[in-house]
């Protein structure tokens, strides 16, 4: 009965279980995924998604869309979770828990807020503890069914991660475990996300709908919509319909006795994170190319030797647009080696359809080696001089076994919240996030770095700020962790020079 397990062991969770590592990873995971939201607003896919809803669907307005953080700009709890979830992932910048691919956080973090805003009231370990269970839920779920369901071409961070949000919601709404089931139950039968959208704006329409709808199943439970208490197990339910494996009750024997947060990792590089270790591979190549007085426009071949699971998900040849270069590793290799950084604005579409970006991405030749780890590869460019440089990568910062330190972190969160908000209210919003254990209130975390947005003006910047034009500061971790700001004019004048 896997479904009353989950929903009995969510019920009875309680704060005072949590180690001190488990509570820092969760508001880790909170305040990484929070800079992407107000970050990734800068795309336009949440803007679309704001402007196509707002007019005709919502109620009263509760809850915040972080990147629009004043009371002007609220709006309805279920189209807050949807707009958030959307921000949080459409940069590919957001965290992953590597054994399954899962960004956890989204999914869980845009339903929860939404509605620890709408009901008010909620302290931050209250928060916390709901928060923890439903990304414990979604992880274990996606370890039941790993990998046959992903490699099926499901988009596991979704189709998991309703089923999360319904867990972390219902904890926060005090919801008993019968009722706790039928809202899993009604989780389970909104099973949203393939991959055939990757690169695409829906991929992140994936992470909003299903934040919306474990919220909504949660809801519904709570006033006696019915389900099936065994919507995970049943013989037509979730887990034998979306894979042909499952090990779901041996996973959920696990529940608080090992904790799957702990291993939530986060991105360096805003893309596929399979190709991590080549774009830092590439970038050592530069490096050490220039160092040595070669210049990147006499390269006449480059070679990169990766886990074959790198041109599975990351393997598109000529992208068009920059969130199809999102997961070309030919391309992140190109840039690391031609701007010796991965930022987004190294992911848009001018750069992606730049000709020397384009004629040094052909020049890239990617070669799967099973015995090369995910976290690992092997990169190397010869020039025309004879001369070849090489790179071996063996853990990619930002991997279980070189993670960002917290003052990367922060970096990495004030340059993307600093997009929108501008520094100031960026800095306010890292404090924010970064003590919400420690909040009576959960509902009044938007007030904390409210005002006008620092470099566009809130609903405008739904139609004009683009992660594929514009002179927006911008921001990047290089392989030391050092952070830069700098102009998409000045990229593209690199770019000229180079022609």
């Amino acid at each position: 009965m896997a479904t009353q397990q989950l929903a009995t062991w969510a019920v009875n969770l309680q704060y005072a279980n949590f180690t001190a590592p488990v509570i820092a990873a969760a508001v880790t995971s909170l305040y990484n995924w929070a800079g992407c939201a107000i970050g990734g607003y800068q795309q336009t896919a949440p803007g679309i998604a704001l402007n196509a809803t707002s007019p005709h669907f919502g109620g009263p307005p509760t809850s915040s869309i972080l990147a629009l953080a004043n009371d002007s700009t609220q709006t309805d709890a279920q189209i807050a979770a949807f707009i958030n979830g959307i921000a949080g992932h459409v940069d590919d910048y957001d965290d992953t828990h590597l054994a399954t691919i899962i960004h956890p956080t989204g999914t869980v973090a845009s339903a929860l807020l939404a509605v620890a805003e709408w009901k008010g009231g909620v302290n931050g370990s209250d928060f916390l503890t709901a928060f923890i269970a439903g990304v414990e839920a979604e992880l274990k779920l996606g370890l039941s069914v790993w990998p046959q369901h992903y490699d099926v071409g499901w988009h596991d961070t979704s189709t998991t991660g309703s089923i999360g949000a319904a867990v972390a919601v219902s904890k926060l709404l005090g919801l008993d475990v019968p009722t706790m089931q039928q809202a899993i139950g009604i989780a389970c039968t909104q099973v949203i996300g393939m991959q055939e959208f990757f690169g695409s704006d829906t991929k992140s329409f994936h992470i909003g709908r299903a934040a919306q709808g474990g919220m909504i199943g949660a809801l519904l439970a709570q006033s006696g919509f019915t389900s099936s208490l065994q919507g995970l197990e049943a013989q037509f339910g979730w887990v034998h319909v979306v894979s042909t494996r499952e090990n779901v009750t041996a996973e959920f024997d696990t529940l608080g006795k090992s904790w799957e947060i702990l291993s939530n990792t986060f991105k360096p590089y805003p893309c596929g994170i399979v190709m991590h270790p080549s774009i830092e591979g590439a970038i050592e190549v530069q490096s050490t190319a220039l160092g040595k007085g070669l210049n990147m426009s006499d390269i006449t071949s480059v070679q990169a030797r990766v886990n074959p699971e790198t041109l599975v998900l990351t393997g598109q040849t000529d992208p068009e647009t920059g969130l199809e270069g999102k997961f070309s590793v030919y391309h992140g290799i190109a840039i690391g080696l031609l701007f010796g950084e991965a930022t987004p604005a190294q992911f848009t579409d001018a750069i992606v359809t730049n000709s020397t970006v384009v004629a040094l991405r052909k020049l890239v030749n990617v070669t799967t080696d099973a015995s090369v780890r995910e976290d690992e590869a092997y990169v190397s460019a010869l020039f025309k001089d004879g001369t070849n440089v090489t790179q071996h990568i063996d853990h990619v910062i930002g991997s279980l076994d070189n993670p960002l330190s917290e003052a990367q972190l922060k970096t990495k969160f004030i340059g993307q919240a600093s997009l929108v908000l501008g520094e100031a209210r960026a800095e306010k919003a890292y404090e924010a996030f970064t003590n919400i254990g420690n909040m009576s209130d959960v509902s009044t975390i938007a007030q904390m770095f409210a005002g006008a947005n620092g470099t566009s003006n809130s609903t405008n910047s739904t139609t004009s700020a683009s992660g594929s034009s514009g002179a927006s500061s911008l921001y990047f971790v290089g392989p030391n962790g050092v952070a830069s700001f700098t102009v998409i004019a000045m990229i593209l004048g690199i770019v000229a020079l180079l022609l």
